[in-house]
């Protein structure tokens, strides 16, 4: 048989990066769990009318089709998801008389896209999501909550004493304040969803482009158009934007209510932001769905803002409806493999070893292989990862295999019956006794490694108090 090649788009991690995947799925889990977010896990498909109900054709959707058939059959109209929010919109109509409203979930699983790979996009990844949905009436605070979870959350995965990820930069706008803001400027109702759209290129397109484009596609005049791209170059990280809006000479009660949400928000996250997790509002973005009726987010890695948004989601008034009741909600999702791909892929993030054992229980003879288990029964009795030596080689083989695993300690059985256990990274050896004998903490687990560059430790704040 041929060696295998890679099949692009569907990343796969060697032991030791997993365990960093692992250790930030483990670490965002522990943080939602912390603000009362249950757990729950979706089904793979949907039915095609439910993944494009809203019109998003721009999925490239896989597709289910039994193989054994000529035809698609029954499954011609079952597709994999492609992210987490509409099969969780069709969880809640589902489950709605058996759940509390609101009701708070997150939600950490693989979604699939037939889209071009490329960096930080792939055809199997997985997201990491947080909603608080309501009943008919969702309160503007849960906003707030949603941004502030997610951002002691970044801190946390941006720890240097933790995983140490490079630093973000949780962007926030309002719909109401930028929709507030065009109607003031005398955009027709039309146009407005345009005018959006289009600003919201501006992470890609030269401003005097989009700024054609306002006038060529948009329709509005080219005043408008200085005054809506005006707007989009305000950021800061406190409430002084408001100000700023204010000096554009623009009024409307739409936009009143954007600008009180915005500041709100801002105020309530700026005690929770540090070096490395940072909240700018910033008021080019936009959100190209047309779901979002509120607060919306963007977020931008430190040192790799080719990747685009990594972390993005905000306000959806009516994504869940069965016609009678309607479930408005307010999420955030942050894209994990869009994340650590690239990091892992450059080396700057891995595991200190590549196995959980702590320990290689050496083995003197295969006769005294049983006593060997014995000793690594006795260890993992108290929650100690350990295994036993592949096979009775020389000392120096076993050693140089625990350190080509990375196991910290080998652990030797003497003639007498007396144990030893030896640090073969100090190369200190000493009298040990697998009933009481105890590694350091820092021991017991793989630790993450971070390499840090001066790409990803240097924090890209210019243009936040422009």
């Amino acid at each position: 048989m041929a060696k295998p090649t890679p099949l692009s788009g569907f990343p796969e991690f060697l032991p030791a990066q997993r365990y960093v995947e692992q250790e930030v799925t483990a670490t965002l889990a522990r943080t939602f769990e912390l603000h009362g977010f249950a757990n729950i896990e979706t089904r793979a498909v949907e039915p095609l009318d439910q993944l494009l109900r809203k019109g998003d054709t721009s999925k490239e959707v896989y597709v289910l089709r039994r193989l054994q058939e000529e035809s698609a059959g029954k499954d011609k109209g079952i597709g994999l998801h492609f992210d987490l929010t509409v099969p969780f919109a069709r969880y809640v109509l589902e489950n709605a008389g058996k759940l509390e409203f609101p009701f708070r979930r997150y939600q950490i699983q693989k979604v699939w896209r037939g889209e071009r790979p490329q960096e930080g996009r792939f055809r199997e990844f997985t997201q990491a999501d947080i909603d608080i949905v309501g009943r008919d009436d969702l309160p503007f605070h849960h906003d707030v909550e949603i941004a502030r979870v997610m951002l002691e959350a970044l801190s946390r995965l941006a720890d240097p004493d933790s995983i140490g990820l490079p630093g973000f930069r949780l962007q926030v706008n309002n719909r109401k304040l930028i929709q507030g803001f065009y109607a003031g400027l005398g955009v027709d109702a039309a146009g407005i969803d345009e005018v959006m759209r289009l600003v919201d290129k501006l992470d890609k397109l030269d401003p005097a482009k989009v700024h054609t484009l306002l006038l060529d596609e948009a329709g509005i005049t080219a005043e408008q158009a200085d005054k809506a791209l005006a707007l989009a170059t305000i950021r800061t990280t406190d409430d002084s934007f408001v100000d700023r809006v204010r000096d554009l000479g623009v009024s409307h009660d739409l936009l009143d209510e954007g600008l009180d949400e915005l500041a709100t928000l801002v105020r309530a996250c700026a005690p929770l932001a540090t070096a490395t997790a940072r909240i700018v509002a910033d008021l080019s973005i936009a959100r190209g769905l047309d779901y979002y009726t509120g607060t919306v987010f963007e977020t931008r890695l430190d040192g790799y803002e080719s990747l685009g948004s990594i972390c993005s989601g905000g306000r959806y008034d009516a994504l869940a409806s069965d016609g009678r009741t309607t479930y408005p909600g307010v999420g955030i999702s942050l894209g994990v493999s869009r994340v650590l791909v690239p990091l892992v892929q450059r080396g700057l993030l891995t595991a200190d070893r590549s196995v959980p054992s702590v320990v290689l229980v050496a083995v003197t003879n295969e006769d005294s292989r049983a006593e060997a288990d014995v000793v690594a029964t006795a260890l993992r009795a108290r929650d100690i990862p350990c295994e036993v030596a592949p096979t009775a080689a020389k000392f120096g083989k076993q050693i140089r295999h625990a350190e080509r695993r990375g196991i910290p300690y080998v652990w030797f059985r003497q003639d007498d019956g007396t144990n030893e256990v030896k640090d073969i990274r100090s190369g200190n050896q000493v009298a040990a006794d697998p009933a009481t004998w105890q590694p350091p903490s820092q021991d017991l687990r793989p630790q993450v490694v971070s390499v840090t560059t001066e790409a990803t430790t240097e924090a890209t704040t210019e243009g936040e108090s422009q």
